[in-house]
């Protein structure tokens, strides 16, 4: 599964039904958009400290999926059938969804848009 950026804020929080849902999967994974997104909360954060030393632990066992050549062709079909949809979402998110969709992997999450996404499975907690 694909941690999405509010999973990885709920899992840094201890987030109990979270840890619950991703104790059974066999390798945690995250991108690097979502890893961008989770550091720029960090810079208003009081905690930062604190969450850049958990984030450091974390991504120790975790896996970093990069968009690349294979990952554009997701990624422009997401944006057209979304579009043609007439319910787009953010950006960074159709690059989140086109690497799951090119891995084939769920993403959890609670935005609830990315079950727009055709091809997609969106796990919640």
């Amino acid at each position: 599964m694909i941690l999405d950026t509010n999973a990885l804020s709920a899992l840094a929080a201890k987030d109990l039904p979270l840890i619950a849902k991703v104790r059974s999967a066999a390798r945690l994974h995250t991108t690097l958009i979502s890893l961008g997104e989770f550091k720029y909360g960090l810079l208003g954060s009081r905690r930062r400290d604190e969450l850049e030393r958990w984030l450091e632990a974390f991504l120790m066992n975790a896996q970093i999926l990069s968009p690349n050549m294979a990952t554009l062709d997701d990624y422009a079909a997401i944006r057209r059938e979304l579009k043609q949809a007439g319910t787009p979402i953010p950006a960074n998110d159709c690059w989140i969804a086109a690497l799951a969709r090119q891995h084939r992997m769920p993403i959890l999450s609670r935005d609830s848009h990315f079950d727009k996404v055709q091809g997609l499975r969106r796990l919640d907690w």
